[in-house]
């Protein structure tokens, strides 16, 4: 009897010093303004790279090769009689293939011919030498022109721009919101960023009827846009 009331006492005991214990403290979200905003920035594009084809036909492809090679080491030549180097012309492709054609009497496709085409891709530093590049490489025998795309050697710099317009409207905007809901921002809690670069489109259409003209061929590099996007969070300070 004596040992149960000494272990009664001993439960009431423990369950008393349990209920006195503090409860563990409630974690407050502390308020937060969180906004995204882009920056823009137009640059010049002052570069471009362009894609240059020579396309030949023969009855064996040992002969168009031969011929392909002739041309397209006269279209480099001349190229590079503008003064842009030979490590900025590479080749980006080259084709053979056979040329078919289908006979009625025999039912059987039958070989015509082979064609090889040779690609390189010239890097010009000076924009203003596109045209130039063109013409000389069709007036050597180049027939194909299958891109032609601008850039600009200052890009991290037009980068770092809209980087710089994206965060000073993002935190104009956080503003306002802290403003409007009666209160302002306090401390930077975290600050991201995305990039995207969008050239304007150029038609390939366009640019064949360009190359095909017999006079100076015209080339407009026109302007580029550079957006940036950042995303980021203030704390919010409430108005007193």
């Amino acid at each position: 009897m004596r040992l149960l009331s000494s272990m009664l006492i001993l439960a009431v005991a423990t369950h008393a010093l349990g209920a006195q214990q503090p409860a563990a403290p409630t974690l407050q979200r502390v308020p937060e303004i969180a906004v995204s905003a882009v920056g823009e920035t137009e640059v010049t594009p002052d570069r471009a790279r362009v894609s240059i084809g020579v396309q030949t036909q023969a009855p064996t492809a040992a002969d168009a090769a031969s011929r392909n090679a002739t041309l397209q080491q006269a279209v480099i030549n001349a190229i590079m009689a503008l003064g842009i180097p030979a490590e900025r012309i590479s080749t980006q492709g080259y084709n053979v293939y056979p040329e078919q054609t289908y006979d009625n009497t025999t039912r059987r496709s039958r070989i015509t011919g082979y064609n090889v085409q040779n690609t390189v891709v010239v890097d010009v530093w000076k924009v203003e030498q596109v045209g130039a590049v063109l013409d000389a490489a069709l007036s050597k025998g180049a027939n194909l022109v299958s891109s032609l795309a601008f850039y600009s050697s200052q890009e991290d710099v037009a980068r770092r721009r809209a980087l710089q317009n994206a965060v000073a409207r993002a935190r104009a905007d956080a503003e306002a919101m802290a403003a409007a809901a009666g209160g302002r921002l306090g401390e930077l809690l975290e600050l991201t960023s995305g990039i995207s670069y969008a050239p304007p489109p150029r038609p390939m259409m366009e640019m064949a009827r360009a190359a095909a003209a017999p006079a100076a061929t015209p080339i407009s590099e026109g302007t580029q846009t550079l957006n940036a996007q950042v995303s980021a969070r203030w704390r919010f300070v409430p108005g007193t």
